[in-house]
Parts: structure tokens; C-alpha cells; sequence
């Protein structure tokens, strides 16, 4: 079992930066993936990306070239880098860890951190 923590949200201007943060609990951190998601009022949550337990990230369209996910075993610390930022990207983003490969879907994810408010003005 994991116990996920997430930090680093706030209020950012469009086209600013912020760094997500997830500190795990447990010595197996390094075998699972680990997803970012977020979820916006009224909407569904769905995937940032995620990254395996090789470190091979993999990130939703939207994203793309703006966002970096990556995972330092050692510190069991799994990180969102967010650039470019725009209004759109306002949601809640939370960490989540599975047991085996990629998967895009949440309810493959196994362990959930309470989550982080990341909002973005215009």
C-alpha cells in the first residue's frame, strides 16, 4: 500500500510556471506507475499523464510541450513541471500510483492523494 501527498499548487497568471509535487509513503514507490490527473468543476477527471516505473512518461494531448512528469525513486517524490500555463489548465490535480504498465483510465489507479488546486487567471 502507498500514501500520496500532493503539493505545490496555487494561483498562477497565464503563461506562468508552478511545480506539482507527490511524496509517497512506503519503501515501493519505484514499482508502480504513477499518473497525474485533474479534474475541473462540473467536469470528468481525466489524465495528465504518467510515467513508468522505468521513468517513460507518457502525456495527455493537451499537454503536450507544456507539461513535464517525472519521478525521483530514491526521494519516492513524483513531480508535475507545468509551463505555459493557461486559464483551461484550472482543476484539481491529484497523483495517483497502479500496480503494471500505462493506463490513461483512473479507475486503473490503485492509490489516490487528496489533491492540489492549481488556478489559473487570465
Amino acid at each position: 500500500q502507498v500514501q500520496l501527498v500532493e503539493s505545490g499548487g496555487g494561483l498562477v497568471q497565464a503563461g506562468g510556471s508552478l511545480r506539482l509535487s507527490c511524496a509517497a509513503s512506503g519503501r515501493t514507490f519505484s514499482t508502480y506507475t504513477m499518473g497525474w490527473f485533474r479534474q475541473a468543476p462540473g467536469k470528468e477527471r481525466e489524465v495528465v499523464g504518467a510515467i513508468s516505473r522505468s521513468g517513460s512518461p507518457h502525456y495527455a494531448d493537451s499537454v503536450k510541450g507544456r507539461f513535464t512528469i517525472s519521478r525521483d525513486n530514491a526521494k519516492n517524490t513524483l513531480y508535475l513541471q507545468m509551463n505555459s500555463l493557461k486559464p483551461e489548465d484550472t482543476a484539481v490535480y491529484y497523483c495517483a500510483a497502479r500496480n503494471g504498465y500505462y493506463s490513461s483510465r483512473p479507475q486503473t489507479y490503485d492509490y489516490w492523494g487528496q489533491g492540489t488546486q492549481v488556478t489559473v487567471s487570465s
